[in-house]
């Protein structure tokens, strides 16, 4: 498989899954916002309740009302994560992380921009509220870690992408 073809399928990859992450995100936003009102519950199962919250900070309220430096340092981490795919773009798996990361992280930009604040409606007990997006990054981070210290591949760390 030439390189070209590799590097393409890649970025490919990496644009549907934050396209389905930001889509996913939106369209379960948007049912919250419209079903239920702010500061409600539904309990759903025994350990999962919907609920509607508006979230200043980022996960779990962190640095709400921080200010310029929660978009500053969102900012810098995705362009280190963009920087680092298009130097590594046949990194087995680099793809789904990118993906997840970028895409979690523009439908929570998207909420700030539109309402000044996330909406939130998965909760379990002790835990606070999250939506799509914050388990897109979650998992975006877990495979990223997984990509750069996981087992070592055989063929070196840049075998093409799968």
């Amino acid at each position: 498989m030439s390189r070209p073809h590799v590097v393409g399928r890649a970025w490919g990859r990496a644009g549907l899954v934050l396209a389905a992450v930001v889509a996913l995100d939106q369209v379960t936003k948007a049912l919250v916002r419209h079903g239920i009102d702010e500061g409600a519950s539904n309990s759903v199962f025994p350990a999962v309740t919907l609920v509607h919250v508006r979230n200043k900070g980022v996960a779990f309220g962190f640095f709400s009302g921080g200010g310029w430096i929660v978009p500053a340092l969102t900012s810098v981490a995705l362009a280190a994560l963009v920087a680092y795919f298009l130097l590594h773009p046949r990194r087995s798996g680099l793809w789904l992380a990118t993906g997840l990361l970028i895409g979690g992280a523009l439908g929570n930009v998207i909420d700030r921009i539109r309402d000044g604040a996330v909406t939130d409606f998965i909760k379990l007990p002790h835990w606070d509220a999250f939506n799509v997006a914050d388990m897109a990054i979650t998992i975006g981070v877990l495979t990223l870690l997984w990509v750069l210290e996981g087992p070592k591949r055989r063929h070196g760390a840049d075998a093409p992408a799968r």
